[in-house]
This record gives structure tokens, sequence and C-alpha cells, in this order.
């Protein structure tokens, strides 16, 4: 089992039917309107609720930071790569593929925000990366429940894979002779991202079939990996819903 915490990430885990939860805990002096709905969903749902003491809360989620209620529940199902292309959303695929995320905090933004943008899935590596943690799943206000995520041995290979079945890779790398802008996204496609500070792996920098960067004007030569990647999948999905509407 597994905790997770904070009343969003929570909430949508409830919503999603994707996990079995054990029970529910809830701080005791916590009585207000979002905590009651909740505790309605989740006996609506059949899940124990529990009012616990603070530091119990905090023990448990081996935080502080959960907002007066943790839920311990199994573990998030990971889909597989074939089951994101295939379930697309729309005319082309839209993957976010991660490589060696570090911090749970970036991973739960970055999935947040594909979930807004409109992904079919991401793509995480299973080892020397962030997982789908407590801390991942709250950054993600719950969007880690809804977005379908693949894990895989090899960001390499999977990125052949990829390439295998249509999809043309964009790595974003301050390196990139093009801009992330200059890109037309309407192709089946896969944004992929570094890892904090280290960017790309040569590997994967070389798998990529574009190399685009975001141009910084102040004296910091980059941003951080979670506004990089929010910048660039919302061009896609712009350049998207232009397309789209000009079809209309």
């Amino acid at each position: 089992m597994v905790v997770i915490y904070g009343i969003h990430a929570v909430s949508e885990a409830l919503k999603s039917g994707g996990r079995s939860f054990e029970y529910v805990g809830i701080a005791r002096e916590r009585h207000d309107q979002r905590m009651q709905r909740l505790i309605d969903d989740c006996r609506a749902s059949g899940v124990q609720v529990r009012f616990l003491l603070r530091e119990q809360l905090d023990r448990t989620a081996n935080t502080n930071t959960h907002q007066g209620v943790i839920a311990v529940t199994t573990g998030k199902q990971y889909a597989d790569v074939d089951t994101l292309l295939e379930n697309r959303h729309g005319e082309y695929s839209f993957l976010l593929v991660l490589d060696s995320v570090e911090d749970p905090h970036n991973l739960g933004a970055l999935i947040r925000t594909a979930d807004g943008a409109g992904a079919d899935g991401a793509i995480i590596p299973e080892r020397r990366a962030a997982g789908l943690t407590g801390t991942a799943v709250k950054a993600s206000a719950g969007a880690s429940e809804h977005l379908p995520i693949a894990r895989v041995t090899n960001i390499s290979r999977t990125l052949d894979e990829l390439k295998e079945r249509n999809v043309w890779t964009v790595g974003l790398d301050e390196r990139g002779t093009q801009s992330y802008d200059e890109i037309d996204y309407n192709m089946h496609c896969a944004i992929v991202l570094g890892a904090e500070g280290k960017g790309l792996h040569d590997l994967v920098r070389r798998r990529c079939d574009f190399l685009v960067s975001i141009p910084m004007t102040g004296a910091v030569p980059s941003l951080n990996v979670s506004v990089a990647g929010g910048i660039v999948m919302y061009e896609l999905a712009r350049q998207r819903r232009a397309k789209k509407g000009a079809s209309d």
C-alpha cells in the first residue's frame, strides 16, 4: 500500500476509480465544506473514513503538508505505451516523455500541465527518476490519477519504438537550433524533456527528430523543466486548436 495526501489528490483518486482504498484519514479539527464533500464522496464509494490526530497524519504521510487528509491506497496502475497510442484524444498523438526528471514536484507539475494541455499520456523511466510518490501526486493536483502513465526500462529504446509507430520526437534542449514555436506540431508527436540541470542524455538527444530551445533574453540560460515543458506543451495545444478552428 502507498500513501497519497492533499485534498485534490485524494478527491481525484476517488473519482478516477483507479485505486483500491484501505482508508482515508481526516484531521479531527477539519470541519469545513470541502472536507465534508470529501467525506461524503468516501462514504458514497464505500471507503472507510478515520478521524485522526494531525500528528498521526504527519507520521503516516511522512510530511506535514497533507492539508489534513491522507489516503492509504494501492499504487497507480501504469499503462503501456501501445495503450497511450491507441487511445489518443485527437487526430494526432500527443505524448510527454520524461528523461530522468528527479524532483517529484517537477514530475507532478509536468503531469498536471500535460493533462491540462490535452496529452494522451506520459512516459517515465523505471529507474533513476522520480516516481508517483505522494509528493508527485499532490503536486499534480490529482491529474496523475487521470492521465495514463507508462513506465519503461529504457527511454532511448522507447523513442525508437515510437518512431517505428510514426511518432515524431521533439526534444527540448538549450542547444537546439530551432525555436520551440518554429515546429509544426500537427503530427503524431512526443515532447521529450530531460533531467533538472543535466538536460537530455546523449543517447536520448541523438534519437530525437527535432531539437528545439526556448529563446532566453535574460542572464539565466534556461528555465525550470516544468515551466519549460509547460511552454512547449501549450504551444503544441495552441497550434492544434488553431488548425481545428480553421477546418471547422
